[in-house]
């Protein structure tokens, strides 16, 4: 009988850059926790897994939307309520000349839609390094390539400027900020915020802000400043959403508020705009959770913030005891992104380490880091008890590799 030739089916080529180092590291973990061992998880963002429940008149502001029949499409733009509560929030913190607010299927979905309407193939967004890695994967898929400008990790992970003025090239179309910063626990201070937007209208450029960490700041001396209140002249988008202040990152409610001078931003919204109707909506029974979450009562975040401050300074006290560790104290978010003194790579560190120990953290190099540096990203949302152990494995593991 003839046996037929088998055709393999390729990914495009644009796949090859295509990264995502949070996730992809959680599949060695899967091997580990086959063999029987039991893994701690110091990898994954997601406040849900841990001591932070959902602030119970969200979830009752969800069911009676399913109840009342909102469980078809809604707005491709997003419904109402939902939209009118952002805007008035947006107005209590001081944004000016709001152009245009839409909801996604999470941040992320915004921010990709966002890119895709700016970005033809070559074009590049300057990004910080170290990054959320969403945003060089995206670049990846719209074949733009990286053009990273460094975070300065001895003036406290502050972007550095003068690094991402030299980076500007013909083809640069944005400025990303993510403050507070993801993977680093930082907070863009005023004058930096200022910089940078000075940068921008010398060159033309739009500015993506990622403040999704936003209400996360636990450092008492810090406050969290959004560049959309400092300028009305230059194009800006602001990300933000449920996930992380409202602790439901499960849900899938993100949006977006472009601010800035109409005439410069119009034709980019409406393609903006496209772009989301033809994906219809997001969903429409969890949007009903933003005017809840905006306008209703805010008292999970106290107690979210001091649980965070606790975490952070008993990471900090860590670093500070163990060798080859040292760390910029975290400012916001829930992440710590220490710098190690090491021979090898720090994704054959965190490797072994997971394979050794059982400690699950994300290597520095997968969010991008300055040459000759390595660093690990850690999530710090577990509860004391939990972090004790994984710390005392991480110090066992530095002692008995570099004796």
């Amino acid at each position: 009988m003839a046996t037929q030739e088998i055709t393999k089916v390729f990914a495009a080529s644009r796949m090859v850059n295509v990264r995502y180092a949070i996730r992809d590291l959680a599949v060695v973990a899967e091997e580990v926790a086959r063999e029987g061992h039991k893994i701690l998880y110091l990898n994954i963002g997601d406040p849900c897994k841990y001591d932070f429940p959902t602030p119970p008149h969200m979830i009752e502001a969800v069911i009676k939307a399913m109840r009342d029949g909102h469980n078809g499409y809604a707005d491709s733009l997003g419904i109402k309520p939902a939209i009118e509560a952002i805007h008035r929030e947006a107005e209590r913190n001081g944004f000016l000349e709001i152009q245009s607010i839409f909801v996604g299927i999470g941040s992320g979905e915004v921010i990709d839609s966002c890119l895709t309407a700016l970005l033809n193939p070559g074009d590049d967004v300057l990004t910080p390094s170290p990054e959320y890695p969403l945003y060089g994967a995206i670049m990846a898929k719209l074949d733009c390539p990286a053009n990273p400008y460094y975070l300065d990790e001895g003036n406290g992970w502050q972007p550095d400027v003068a690094d991402m003025e030299r980076k500007i090239t013909p083809r640069t179309k944005a400025i990303l900020l993510i403050t507070p910063n993801n993977p680093t626990g930082s907070v863009c201070s005023r004058r930096t915020l200022e910089q940078i937007l000075e940068l921008a209208r010398r060159h033309n450029l739009i500015v993506f802000a990622d403040e999704i960490y936003d209400k996360l700041i636990f450092d008492p001396h810090e406050k969290h400043i959004s560049i959309a209140t400092l300028a009305t002249d230059v194009p800006i988008v602001t990300f933000n959403g449920l996930s992380k202040s409202y602790l439901v990152p499960g849900w899938r409610i993100g949006w977006a508020i472009a601010t800035g001078p109409r005439e410069v931003l119009h034709p980019y919204m409406e393609a903006v705009h496209r772009l989301l109707r033809a994906r219809l909506s997001a969903p429409h029974p969890f949007q009903h959770a933003i005017h809840a979450a905006l306008e209703g009562p805010q008292d999970h975040l106290a107690e979210v913030r001091d649980k965070l401050k606790r975490r952070a300074e008993f990471t900090v006290e860590w670093a500070k005891r163990t060798p080859r560790v040292k760390l910029v104290a975290p400012k916001g978010a829930f992440y710590a992104h220490p710098s190690l003194d090491i021979p090898e790579d720090d994704l054959t560190f965190v490797t072994d380490l997971l394979k050794q120990k059982h400690v699950l953290v994300v290597h520095g190099s997968g969010f991008g880091e300055k040459p000759g540096t390595k660093h690990m990203r850690i999530v710090f949302l577990p509860q004391e008890p939990v972090l004790s152990a994984a710390y005392e494995a991480m110090s066992e593991f530095i002692r008995e590799r570099y004796k």
